[in-house]
């Protein structure tokens, strides 16, 4: 078999600059789709190629073998230039058996590679994915570059000699679909080499086999005929800084860390395990040196109850969910907002309702997380834009609770939670600070006796000498704190809370438009629609449409001068994967005749469908 240096080789193959390219892996949830795409991202991230990811998860947990159902999916558009969707069609193909062909193909763009395992076109295999003939030989495929490689094969032929089980040998064919990604893209294997050896370190013989599955690989692609060009495609000009590689929930959770440091307090959180949001309960578990404390609850009752007792106690508190657990949370949400304790509530948004669509992305919970609750109980809300935006997001949440004595909502969505992005470690001073002031001091104690800026009620440590008092769900009188029954008590104390949510807006920025000031049309985005909706902006106004683009991260109050910025547009436009939330709340707002485009798939919007609502609006 040829190696890298063979100088026959080198001479036979091209090297083709390019400046992105969009992979995508997929096969059965055992087929370790997910560790692939990810390894590859990581050497990319590495290289300095900007990137964004989209890992797809299957439908069931354990669907059979081969079927559709159990198709798992990684994407990654990587690029020497800006990133800000995973891409719309695909470069390269992996496809690891007909299921996933199947499910994936129409994504694939004319004359793209297609890699294919062809040990896994048996007729069985095929009728797993309810085909009645085999793609491989039908000439369906005929529009693509097709490479039908017998990975399973290969990858036995490769680990012979290690006496391995056919089942092991086999486990390690997704390393040699990786080997053959970083010949096609010219990328080094170290990192997954430096990889393997920390997950496998107890098992120095999977050590081996892994690393030579994903070797075998590489040299299949330089020493076959069939491929005869690979492709370089520069690093991207970033802002200087140091970067990490992560996830939206890796990003929240070290975005509570960092904001509970910047407050100089405890950090608790109270959660019960749900996709997509679990991720946030482990990364914080890894922080216990940084006075964080994880509980892992019974049930989303009491993962909220225990949160709003540590605030209590005068912690950061915290409590992590998706839709379904968010519905358990509801009467505790109203009494946080009964007792005026700041804790921070993240929903990690995903498809219902009910169980739903558990592995498949959303943002249908903003009314919800609105009105979803008995009486008048106003909640902020912000909602993140990025996976490494969901940092800040993170940072800005603790402060609105710490500061307006208030529950804050933060709505992110399993696009977010699961896809990644280069971000910038940014420096201590950064960060902005955060005071908290405990009440000491019993003269003139009151516990609702309120802050004249912010309308915050005192937060008095339980135990303090002379600052005894009661606090729960009944209403309580004003100022003293005392239990309270009387009619125009309990409307001015509904109109306060009211007051403090609105009055948030103080600390929210103006927006600015990206885009046009002004023009025939801007775009009124929130959550994970930001890369799309970016995206699709900068190519529209290439084309001379005068459009703009506004980003909502506060959904809660609003930002005070949105009404005068949507009214210098011919017509607005909201984008949301959801049947049209945000367009009431601007429609109810600003009485403006907003459109909405939406879209209930579980998947993400592509670039190319808001250019083409874009286009049709404009004519």
């Amino acid at each position: 078999m040829a190696t890298t240096t063979d100088p026959v080789v080198q001479k036979r193959k091209q090297r083709e600059v390019i400046t992105k390219a969009v992979l995508r892996f997929c096969g059965d949830s055992g087929d370790g789709m997910q560790i692939t795409g990810s390894q590859f991202t990581n050497t990319v991230a590495l290289y300095g190629n900007d990137l964004a990811t989209f890992p797809d998860y299957p439908a069931e947990i354990r669907a059979p073998a081969g079927t559709l159902p159990g198709v798992s999916g990684f994407q990654i558009q990587f690029s020497s230039n800006d990133v800000f969707t995973p891409g719309d069609s695909v470069d390269v193909l992996v496809a690891m058996n007909p299921a996933a062909l199947k499910t994936n193909i129409r994504d694939l763009k004319p004359n793209g590679i297609l890699i294919v395992n062809s040990d896994a076109f048996a007729d069985s295999d095929l009728r797993k994915a309810q085909m009645t003939s085999n793609p491989l030989e039908d000439h369906s495929l005929d529009g693509y570059r097709l490479f039908s490689v017998a990975l399973e094969g290969l990858t036995r032929a490769a680990l012979q000699e290690l006496g391995l089980d056919t089942k092991t040998m086999d486990r390690c064919k997704n390393f040699f679909a990786l080997g053959m990604s970083y010949w096609l893209y010219n990328r080094s294997m170290e990192l997954t080499y430096k990889w393997i050896e920390d997950k496998f370190a107890t098992k120095p013989l999977l050590v081996e086999a892994n690393k030579l599955a994903m070797r075998a690989g590489y040299n299949y692609c330089e020493a076959t005929e069939a491929f005869q060009v690979s492709y370089e495609i520069p690093p991207a000009k970033l802002t200087p800084g140091t970067y990490r590689n992560l996830n939206g929930n890796q990003a929240l959770a070290i975005g509570f860390v960092a904001a509970s440091q910047k407050a100089g307090l405890p950090l608790f959180l109270g959660s019960y395990p749900i996709t997509p949001a679990s991720d946030i309960l482990h990364e914080l578990s890894a922080y216990k040196n940084f006075g964080v404390m994880t509980f892992q609850a019974e049930d989303e009752i009491a993962g909220i109850t225990s949160a709003i007792g540590a605030a209590y106690s005068g912690a950061l508190a915290l409590t992590t969910t998706s839709g379904p657990g968010m519905a358990l949370k509801t009467e505790a949400l109203g009494l946080a907002v009964a007792v005026e304790l700041p804790i921070v509530i993240c929903n990690v948004q995903r498809g219902g309702p009910s169980t739903g669509l558990p592995t498949k992305t959303e943002q249908a919970d903003l009314l919800q997380a609105m009105y979803g609750r008995n009486s008048e109980a106003p909640i902020p809300i912000l909602a993140a834009s990025t996976p490494g935006d969901c940092f800040w997001v993170a940072v800005e949440a603790c402060r609105i609770a710490l500061k307006y004595m208030v529950p804050v909502i933060i709505l992110s969505d399993g696009y977010l939670a699961n896809g990644a992005e280069p971000w910038r470690v940014p420096n201590v001073d950064e960060i902005p600070g955060i005071p908290v002031k405990f009440t000491t001091d019993p003269t003139g104690f009151y516990p609702y006796k309120r802050n004249p800026q912010t309308l915050a009620r005192p937060w008095a440590i339980p135990g303090t000498p002379g600052l005894e008092h009661r606090i729960g769900g009944i209403e309580r009188q004003n100022v003293t704190g005392n239990v309270s029954y009387e009619p125009l008590n309990h409307e001015t104390m509904v109109r306060l809370r009211a007051a403090k949510v609105e009055g948030v807006a103080q600390d929210i920025p103006d927006v600015v438009p990206a885009g046009d000031p002004d023009g025939d049309l801007v775009m009124v985005a929130w959550g994970s629609t930001y890369g799309a909706v970016t995206a699709a902006l900068k190519t529209e106004r290439a084309k001379g449409h005068r459009i703009g683009h506004v980003h909502l991260r506060h959904l809660n109050p609003l930002p005070r001068n949105l009404g005068e910025v949507l009214g210098r547009y011919g017509q607005v436009l909201v984008p949301e994967m959801n049947l049209g939330q945000l367009v009431l709340m601007l429609r109810a707002k600003y009485l403006v005749d907003a459109q909405s485009y939406n879209k209930i798939q579980g998947q993400p919007f592509k670039q190319s469908e808001i250019e083409a609502k874009i286009e049709e609006l404009l004519g």
